[in-house]
C-alpha cells in the first residue's frame, strides 16, 4: 500500500465516480482504476461495489476511508513537520559547552539566535572541555563550545571567538609586584585552579610550560570545578589562580581581586561538531552566528 494508492482512493471515495476521480488528481481514469484493483487484490478485500454505471463504497469501504484519512493527514503532518525543521520553524538544538565558554560569551549568542529563530529549542548542557568533546562524538550534543585544544579524529575545529586569560590574586599579593622574580614567586605561591579535563587548566599548563616552569612543580592547594568556586576561595587567602578575565571582572572591578601584570598568550573558543554526522539546519545557522562579527 503506497500513500498514491490512498490518495486515489479516497478521491473515488468520496466523489463515487472514477472519472470525476481521475479528473481531480490528475491521472486518467485507467490509471485509477488500476490503482483501485491492485489495493483490493494485494489486501483481498473489496472496497467498492460497481452498481450500474456508478460505483459504490462497501461496508469495508466505508470503514477503510477514515483510516486512509488519518495516514494521510499524518503524512502530510510529517512532511510539515520536515519542512518546518528545515525553514527553522520548528525544532531543537542540543549544546554542550564549557563552563567560560557558558557562563560568560554562549549565553549572548543564545539569546541572538532566539530572537532570530523562535520556535527553536535551545538546551545547554555545562561541563568541562573534556566532557563537552565526549558529548559530541558520542551523539548527546549537535555542537559543543570548548576553550581548550581537543585532540580528535572524529571531530571538526571552527574558532569562533578570542578570550583572555589572566593570573588573579588578592590585593597586595607577592605576584601582583612587577618586580618580582617571577619563576620563583609563581612556584612559592599556593594555587586554586580548576580541575583536570577543563580547558582552563590545560590552557594554564600551557602557559607555564612555555615559561619553562613545570606544572607539576606548583603547589596546588585546591581544585574547583567551577570559576565560581575557585573565586570564592581565592577570596579567603593568599593563593593565586589562572581563569577568564571575563569570569574575573566583577570581582577586580569591585577591587575585590586584583590581576597580576603577568602576560598570557590569548586562547580561541572553538565549536565542535562531529565529522561524520550531518547537521542540522538549526545548528549550521546557529554556527553562522557565531562566525558573524556584526553580531559581537
Amino acid at each position: 500500500m503506497t500513500l498514491e494508492q490512498l490518495t486515489i482512493f479516497l478521491a473515488v471515495a468520496e466523489r463515487q465516480h472514477v472519472t470525476r476521480a481521475a479528473e481531480t488528481i490528475g491521472l486518467t481514469p485507467s490509471a485509477v482504476s488500476a490503482a483501485i484493483r491492485a489495493l483490493e487484490t494485494n489486501h483481498d478485500v473489496l472496497l467498492f461495489d460497481r452498481v450500474g454505471r456508478g460505483i459504490e463504497l462497501t461496508q469495508a469501504g466505508r470503514i477503510f476511508i477514515e483510516e486512509a484519512r488519518a495516514t494521510l493527514d499524518a503524512a502530510n503532518h510529517a512532511a510539515l513537520v520536515l519542512a518546518e525543521l528545515g525553514g527553522l520553524s520548528r525544532g531543537k538544538l542540543t549544546i554542550h559547552a564549557s563552563q567560560t565558554v557558558a557562563s560568560h560569551w554562549l549565553p549572548r549568542k543564545m539569546m541572538q539566535f532566539h530572537a532570530l529563530h523562535p520556535d527553536i529549542e535551545l538546551a545547554l548542557t555545562i561541563g568541562n572541555s573534556a566532557s563537552v568533546a565526549d558529548a559530541v562524538e558520542a551523539g548527546r550534543a549537535e555542537l559543543g563550545f570548548v576553550e581548550a585544544e581537543i585532540p580528535s579524529e572524529t571531530l571538526t575545529h571552527l574558532v569562533v571567538a578570542e578570550d583572555e586569560m589572566v593570573i588573579v590574586v588578592p590585593c597586595g599579593h607577592p605576584l601582583a609586584d612587577p618586580a618580582v622574580d617571577l619563576p620563583a614567586a609563581i612556584l612559592a605561591t599556593p594555587w586554586i585552579l580548576r580541575e583536570q579535563g577543563s580547558g582552563t587548566r590545560a590552557y594554564f599548563e600551557q602557559a607555564l610550560k612555555a615559561m619553562e616552569i613545570e606544572p607539576a612543580s606548583l603547589t596546588v592547594a585546591l581544585t574547583f570545578p567551577s570559576n565560581e568556586a575557585v573565586l570564592s576561595a581565592l577570596g579567603a587567602g593568599g593563593c593565586a589562580s589562572a581563569l577568564s578575565r571575563s569570569a574575573v571582572h566583577a570581582l577586580v572591578a569591585s577591587g575585590a581581586l586584583q590581576i597580576a601584570p603577568i602576560p598570557l598568550p590569548a586562547r580561541h573558543f572553538t565549536a565542535l561538531r562531529h565529522r561524520e554526522r550531518r547537521i542540522s539546519g538549526a545548528a549550521r545557522a546557529f554556527l553562522q552566528l557565531t562566525t558573524d562579527p556584526d553580531s559581537n
